[in-house]
């Protein structure tokens, strides 16, 4: 069952919220910019400035319970907003109890005293969060959250969609403000569209990290995978390596991505044969690939001078098995690794990684869901980190009689 941790972080995102203008530079990754209203009004707050009117409509025209509100088409006319921004403005009325709506027919009055403010939580769904990157992802959502003091709520899938259904269940059946999610097993196909649809129908705004389903439209932030895999590959090429193999993650689209990298480099360098040196592992096999496939990873490493891992976790893997079947590193077989994680700078061979945001990336997700959350009417285009190579004592020109 998928885990939930409620973390409390008081906060209502309502009057006079100020965001000043944003700068950041990625931890030697290539800066992204992007600019935040600074000082939003409540002109600029649109559905909570519809839920305010109506909260006075209530008190002022002397509503009684079961009174029916103006319609849905009404309200659009009165504001001059979308028909998407009043049902969002109706949605948190009716979390705070002060309406209740029946299909077809309309917006009634619950309770007329019923006008305390609701805190806004936002739900994240993740499919790891105790090591690894994901803690300083985690940190950078929570950061941002904290600042404006929204409530989190966080689950955990294990990269399952099963776990995932649940997460989404219960995130929907708590009436989240807004959602971050990580896909799970993001290359497959998943039967979760139904409460994505879900999520869209009740205007819920989302925001992907990592990596987003192909069929989604809503916005992920993201390293550029493509870039991450050409950029190791091309740093071996570089030392002048030409006999690469390559080992990736099937049921991650980011290890699809990473792959595309990598083949591409090694086509552009002239190297046709590379599809050929890719091994391929899936969530559910990651912890016996090295047991369970170890004759196979022994034939790719004595027909090779270097390997593009995936990400850190299975660089550090490769390493402790080349030790353990007579493979020196870097002496024997180089390593490149993805995510400039911690394991790349206290492994037993420091480990040349391409690096990942990690914690600015968790910023940037919560920054860009509370922007969608204010302008309801606007959807953020995605953005993806440049890559940058972190090169340290993995790697080093492969002898001259193995090229």
């Amino acid at each position: 069952m998928f885990t939930i941790i409620a973390l409390n972080l008081l906060y209502v995102l309502y009057h006079n919220l100020s965001i000043p203008w944003v700068t950041y530079y990625n931890n030697n990754c290539t800066d992204i910019r992007f600019k935040q209203q600074r000082n939003f009004e409540m002109k600029d707050i649109k559905y909570l400035t519809i839920v305010d009117w109506i909260k006075n409509e209530i008190k002022t025209q002397g509503m009684k319970s079961g009174q029916k509100l103006y319609s849905e088409s009404e309200l659009c006319k009165i504001h001059g907003v979308s028909r998407q921004t009043v049902r969002h403005a109706l949605s948190q009325l009716e979390s705070q109890n002060i309406i209740w709506r029946k299909h077809g027919s309309g917006a009634y009055v619950r309770s007329v005293g019923a006008t305390k403010e609701r805190i806004m939580t936002v739900g994240v769904i993740s499919t790891y969060f105790s090591d690894y990157i994901f803690p300083s992802i985690v940190t950078g959502i929570e950061s941002v959250l904290t600042k404006y003091n929204v409530s989190m709520q966080l689950a955990i899938t294990h990269n399952l969609v099963s776990e995932e259904e649940r997460a989404l269940q219960g995130m929907l059946a708590q009436n989240v403000d807004g959602l971050i999610v990580e896909p799970s097993k993001s290359a497959l196909p998943n039967p979760n569209t139904a409460l994505y649809d879900e999520v869209r129908l009740r205007t819920i705004p989302l925001v992907f990290f990592n990596a987003k389903y192909p069929w989604s439209d809503f916005p992920c932030i993201s390293i550029d995978d493509v870039a991450a895999g050409y950029l190791a590959t091309k740093h071996l090429v570089h030392l002048g390596h030409e006999k690469i193999a390559g080992i990736f993650m099937s049921d991650n689209i980011q290890g699809h991505k990473r792959y595309e990298g990598f083949i591409k480099c090694l086509n552009d360098c002239g190297f046709l044969m590379a599809e050929y040196q890719a091994l391929w592992f899936s969530t559910n096999d990651r912890d016996t690939l090295f047991t369970l496939s170890k004759d196979r990873i022994i034939a790719l490493l004595q027909n090779n001078t270097a390997v593009v891992c995936y990400n850190d976790q299975i660089a550090v893997s490769m390493m402790e098995f080349c030790r353990n079947n007579g493979f020196q590193v870097p002496d024997d077989i180089s390593l490149v690794g993805i995510d400039d994680s911690q394991l790349a700078r206290v492994c037993e061979v420091p480990l040349t990684s391409v690096r990942h945001p990690q914690q600015l990336l968790g910023e940037q997700v919560a920054e860009m869901l509370l922007q969608t959350m204010i302008n309801h009417d606007t959807q953020p285009e995605g953005k993806l980190f440049v890559p940058k190579l972190v090169e340290r004592k993995s790697a080093k020109p492969p002898h001259a009689g193995t090229i």
